[in-house]
């Protein structure tokens, strides 16, 4: 770990013993993945399983990417098998109509790879699309069929099938409990039966979609329900069939690009054949002797967590408390330079030079750290001068004993995306074009501010926080993590890295300690609940705005060690499971 300077390891001192009187959750011993005592506060217990685990929001789609591990299938199969039923059981982020990002790390192949399936701009895409009379129109981007990004789920996770599985499995063989569930149905319960309710508004103005979604007499879905997907089976028959060309191309391209046009947008049958997913070498960065592999842009979560784990290396967080002011005051300050980083650099590298090797160097880190006041937050505009220039996501875990893990995110935007169904195909689709920036410092609708480097554009990707990441020691998995949220999903990840590396805490733990974030602009820290009135007191007296609420974010994580795999379903989202071989 570098040195910490004189001045910051006073003023930390100092403000350590200022704060001394305030206390966090209780501490118990707890399972550590470097060995040796464990600190910080155990909120939870983690599932154990020997031979492979799979962690997600949903507890069908976890149990079927289990059974396939159970069936001498890897992380891949199993992760391909839980992408594809929670299209089904979990329709307000899993799916087929939007688009998101997986990290794997292949034991058989010895690499690590990033796949981005990230939904793409339409070709009759323009800059100013989600303008009026200049200005940017928030509904245009999230509230109608212009904000609709072409899929790109099904061709990232055939592909990560094909090149990453355990050739075990055909692609037909991973999609028929997904198929099964669409045509049989299941009862609605758990996460789905406490939002379908509230968010069907934004599918009423479809009646494609209130036919999927609704009682007989229009009201929405109940618990104890059953919902039954005829279509959706129907689409993923053809996807059994033909693989990725039985969306991309034929009948249910036809379907899916009429539906989008009726309803106002843009994409046609030649958008969704021309899309590719594409395989990136992921973004690498070393945190205190652990290799950090993540998400390279389009999403920004890669880059910006490295970078914000890069600064906090320079101090020494083990010396102060998990939790305490001091210790959240560095996260903070941290987060809100290299968000500020991602506001002005990033976007899709295929149209953006982003400088990342820099961003990413300890040598900036250090120029970065050294702007720290210890004792008072900085303004948002000290942090980077002004430049020149979704909730509905799921992420899920899967770990194997062949050494193998994949840690995947994909999402729809808002939850249950624009709202609309594609008649005939059973697919909801995304408003994923909002997370492009509409004009130059316009904020999206997580209030993340952007640039030029994030215009639309015909084929571009829309810039992302989706930050699936797995944590490696001398080249083998030890923690796999991830998250929903949004702007909110970069700092999540960071908390439970930080909480598991630095606080040695047991990672059911560190995944459900209460979290804080800023992303510098607003200038404010949004906190959820679970932080001592002492300690947000503090972290005011400090100069820092408190915010809420933060958000939901779900960091369905596994941590590997020699007694197994230790999954950790969060518990911000009822009905998420560590289903375990």
């Amino acid at each position: 770990m570098r040195t910490m300077t004189r001045l910051h390891r006073t003023a930390v001192t100092a403000l350590v013993a200022i704060v001394a009187l305030v206390t966090t959750q209780t501490a118990a011993p707890a399972q550590d993945m470097r060995g040796g005592a464990a600190r910080g506060p155990v909120a939870a217990t983690a599932v154990v399983a020997r031979h492979g685990m799979v962690v997600a929001q949903e507890r069908l789609s976890a149990e079927i990417g289990a059974r396939f591990l159970a069936r001498g299938g890897n992380a891949i199969d199993a992760a391909v098998a839980t992408g594809f039923a929670m299209a089904v059981t979990y329709p307000r982020a899993g799916n087929l109509g939007g688009g998101g990002f997986m990290v794997i790390h292949s034991a058989a192949k010895n690499e690590d790879v990033a796949i981005d399936y990230r939904e793409t701009a339409p070709a009759a895409a323009t800059p100013d699309m989600f303008l009026t009379d200049g200005k940017p129109d928030a509904a245009k981007s999230r509230n109608s069929a212009l904000g609709i990004g072409v899929p790109g789920t099904v061709a990232g996770l055939a592909l990560a099938l094909d090149k990453y599985g355990s050739g075990k499995f055909t692609l037909s063989e991973i999609l028929q409990p997904a198929i099964e569930l669409a045509r049989d149905g299941f009862t609605v319960a758990d996460d789905l039966a406490d939002t379908l309710p509230d968010w069907q508004r934004r599918m009423a103005p479809w009646p494609t979609s209130r036919k999927v979604f609704a009682r007989a007499d229009g009201s929405p879905l109940q618990g104890g329900d059953r919902l039954v997907q005829s279509d959706l089976a129907a689409t993923l028959q053809a996807i059994a069939a033909r693989g990725p060309d039985g969306f991309y191309r034929g009948e249910v391209a036809d379907k899916l690009a009429r539906g989008v046009r009726e309803a106002g947008g843009l994409i046609t049958t030649d958008d969704l054949a021309d899309y590719q997913a594409v395989v990136r070498p992921p973004v690498r960065g070393v945190y205190r002797g652990y290799d950090i592999v993540a998400m390279p842009q389009p999403s920004s979560g890669g880059v910006v967590l490295i970078e914000t784990l890069n600064i906090l290396e320079g101090f020494p967080l083990r010396d102060v408390a998990q939790g305490s002011p001091p210790s959240l005051h560095l996260l903070i300050e941290a987060m809100k330079r290299a968000y500020a980083d991602r506001a002005r650099y990033l976007g899709d590298p295929a149209f953006v030079d982003a400088p990342v090797a820099r961003l990413l160097s300890k040598d900036y880190a250090t120029t970065l750290r050294a702007g720290i006041d210890p004792a008072r937050a900085t303004p948002a505009a000290q942090a980077l001068p002004q430049p020149k220039e979704g909730e509905n996501t799921t992420h899920y875990s899967v770990a194997d004993d062949q050494g193998n893990a994949v840690s995947n995110t994909y999402t729809l935007n808002f939850p249950y995306g624009v709202g609309l169904v594609a008649d005939g195909t059973g697919v909801l689709l995304n408003n994923e074009l909002d997370d492009f920036t509409a004009a130059p410092g316009a904020s999206n609708a997580y209030g993340l501010v952007g640039f030029g480097a994030n215009l639309p554009a015909p084929g571009k990707r829309p810039l992302s926080s989706m930050s699936p990441t797995i944590v490696l020691k001398d080249g083998k998995p030890v923690l796999v993590t991830g998250s929903p949220g949004g702007s909110r999903i970069i700092s999540a990840v960071l908390q439970v890295i930080v909480d598991v590396i630095d606080y040695r805490m047991n990672v059911a733990a560190a995944v459900a300690a209460p979290r804080l974030h800023h992303q510098w602009l607003p200038d404010e820290v949004r906190v959820e609940q679970g932080f001592p009135d002492a300690t947000l007191d503090a972290l005011r007296t400090m100069g820092h705005r408190i915010a809420t609420p933060l958000g939901q974010t779900s960091a369905n994580s596994i941590l590997i060690d020699a007694a197994g795999f230790h999954g950790a379903p969060d518990p911000r989202t009822r009905g998420a499971t560590a289903a375990g071989h």
